[in-house]
């Protein structure tokens, strides 16, 4: 009986313990993870809208398909070169909110000012 009682015991601290655990808030400022994977190709980024939530540690895969580009996030001090068929990362916490543009930063024929996007950073 005792057994039984110590086990009914044990099981019910560990059941309180996880409820504890499972409700504890997400860190203050998002500080969650957002891995996007982008092309660039013919005058355009795909997509050329990324959404992030503040806080975001942000991780961008960008591979060039046609010919070499580059991606300039001048809110965020980013300038990659990107070469054809060479996925580049590219990492960065998304620490203020906000719409930034972002642009090919390596001469890419006629169409070249054309090729930009957002980067949308909405608050938590």
């Amino acid at each position: 009986m005792n057994r039984t009682k110590v086990a009914l015991a044990a099981i019910v601290l560990l059941a309180v313990a996880g409820a504890a655990v499972a409700q504890e808030p997400a860190p203050a400022g998002g500080g969650e993870g957002a891995e996007i994977k982008v092309t660039a190709k013919k005058y355009q980024f795909d997509p050329n809208v990324i959404t992030v939530k503040k806080g975001d540690h942000v991780k961008l895969i960008i591979t060039a398909l046609d010919r070499d580009h580059g991606f300039k996030l001048e809110a965020f001090n980013i300038n990659q070169k990107l070469k054809k068929g060479d996925p580049a990362t590219i990492e960065f916490t998304a620490d203020k909110a906000g719409t930034f543009p972002f642009q090919c930063s390596d001469f890419c024929g006629l169409g070249h000012r054309k090729m930009k996007g957002k980067l949308v950073v909405e608050e938590q």
